[in-house]
């Protein structure tokens, strides 16, 4: 999977250093919870700032609790997940067993995250196969890299498309033929499709 042209820059989970906003096509992938308030970490802070102005794509790891997204764990709340529901240029990434296809459908993994009954989560939220049989790497964490990639390679293609155009290309043409027992409370928007977000033309 290549995006040409993309430059990769890596951010330390540990790390005390901010974010830097890059000329054209910014993609953040948030592969962590912070249960701490986002006022003492002011890179997050910075991520969700960015989601909200649709200054760059966010795609969210839905975490590997089998909760609904946005509750708590043992009384902690993941802040960051908080501040990027209902941002117009997040995505909330969840994993499936494998990746599925009319034929052999596939489900969320039993580890995964899900929508639940929040609507806007519903409305911003993808799942992609995580094929740990064939890697040794399980996890929602490995899910939203996946659609991080996605994003950049809409960007090759879609040169003008802003980040917020590519999440809505990304999240509106996610198929849901390749689900078992399909419903937005478990599965969102549905899977990601590339192929599907990469054939037109041109987005708006």
């Amino acid at each position: 999977m290549v995006a040409p042209g993309a430059n990769i820059f890596k951010y330390g989970y540990l790390e005390g250093s901010s974010i830097g906003l890059q000329d054209g096509l910014n993609i953040i992938n948030a592969s962590y919870r912070i249960i701490e308030p986002l006022s003492q970490h002011p890179r997050e802070q910075a991520i969700v700032d960015a989601a909200w102005a649709g200054s760059a794509i966010v795609t969210k790891s839905a975490d590997n609790r089998s909760s609904e997204v946005g509750r708590p764990h043992e009384g902690d709340f993941d802040e960051l997940t908080l501040g990027l529901i209902g941002a117009p240029s997040t995505i909330f990434v969840g994993a499936l067993d494998h990746n599925g296809t009319p034929g052999n459908k596939t489900r969320l993994a039993r580890y995964s995250n899900y929508p639940g009954s929040n609507p806007e989560v519903r409305n911003q939220f993808l799942t992609v196969g995580v094929e740990g049989d064939k890697t040794g790497l399980y996890g929602t964490s490995y899910a939203a890299p996946v659609v991080a990639g996605y994003a950049a390679i809409l960007g090759s293609k879609f040169t003008s498309a802003t980040p917020t155009q590519i999440t809505n290309q990304l999240l509106d043409t996610a198929r849901t033929d390749t689900l078992v027992n399909y419903n937005p409370a478990t599965y969102g928007r549905g899977e990601a499709s590339l192929s599907r977000a990469l054939a037109p033309v041109s987005i708006r």
